[in-house]
């Protein structure tokens, strides 16, 4: 079928060999009429409008703005189907210039003025440069390898060149970790008042708390016992305390990245007790309790 379709005007087939014919002229330097090709960079902001000019004169049969193969116009005739790509019409008679709306990036690149008079072809060349802000790219990161939970919180990417001001972009950076036991502990309690058994974990997603006392999950309400989970503690509370509520009691705290306990011990006022701070932040459990627990820490998540 050839350069041209069958539903391509004559005239318009003859600009397309034309202008084709006319990418084969070498490049040259800067020059008005009489030169066969001339060459000049224009450089504009991101979002600016560009105006690309070509001189002209009386002899000129054919005219027309290409972008690399791509025409944009052929004489008064818009071939461009991008509507920020216009012609410019109040201009002198000696100038064929058009205007590239808001641009961007992409616009980047040569456009040539491609001239058919009836002595010999010529060509006018400009590079057009977008000069756009910096942005934070797929290519831009940083490797944080064996990353701990001290890690966490908000970093910043600046990016800043010579044509607007810095940009700035925050990135918060979550680290997900098992529960930790930070404080475990208790008063001594006479029998008949309010005793309390306090327990916090740190943990990321937040840690969920269950109590036992030996291997006897305990609820709330029940047996007058109160369990109160404020973020980070969980407090284990006896509105009133018997001699049957003395012992060891066991805060679990779990999440979906695993699981950790402690041992509280609550006891009455007077009892000898060898360092009970230590006793309330062991970490040891009966084989039984831990294997309840993590079969309950498996049907949970």
């Amino acid at each position: 079928m050839g350069i041209c379709g069958y539903f391509v005007a004559p005239w318009k087939c003859l600009v397309v060999i034309g202008v084709r014919l006319l990418f084969l002229v070498p490049a040259g330097v800067p020059a008005r009429s009489g030169d066969s090709f001339s060459k000049d960079n224009i450089t504009v902001r991101q979002g600016d409008s560009a105006v690309l000019k070509c001189t002209v004169d009386s002899k000129v049969s054919r005219v027309a703005w290409l972008n690399r193969t791509t025409i944009l116009y052929a004489g008064a005739d818009k071939w461009s189907l991008d509507p920020r790509v216009v012609r410019m019409d109040n201009t002198p008679v000696t100038e064929y210039s058009i205007k590239i709306q808001n641009v961007n990036v992409h616009d980047e690149g040569p456009y040539v003025c491609s001239i058919l008079t009836s002595n010999k072809p010529k060509s006018s060349k400009v590079h057009l440069i977008v000069q756009g802000h910096k942005f934070v790219t797929e290519g831009e990161y940083v490797d944080m390898t064996a990353i701990t939970k001290e890690q966490s919180g908000s970093y910043e990417c600046i990016s800043s060149n010579d044509i607007s001001a810095p940009d700035v972009k925050t990135v918060k950076v979550t680290v997900n970790y098992a529960p930790f036991i930070l404080k475990a502990g208790s008063t001594g309690t006479p029998v008949g008042q309010k005793g309390v058994l306090q327990c916090e974990a740190s943990a990321v997603p937040g840690a969920d708390f269950e109590w036992y006392k030996e291997d006897r999950r305990l609820l709330n309400g029940l047996n007058g016992i109160k369990i109160e989970n404020q973020g980070k503690q969980s407090m284990l509370m006896f509105l009133n305390v018997s001699e049957e509520d003395y012992g060891n009691y066991t805060c679990v705290a779990m999440n979906t990245m695993g699981i950790t306990n402690a041992s509280i011990i609550l006891y009455g006022p007077g009892t000898m007790m060898h360092d009970v701070n230590r006793a309330a932040l062991s970490t040891h459990c009966s084989f039984c309790l831990l294997l309840t627990v993590f079969l309950l820490f498996l049907l949970k998540f």
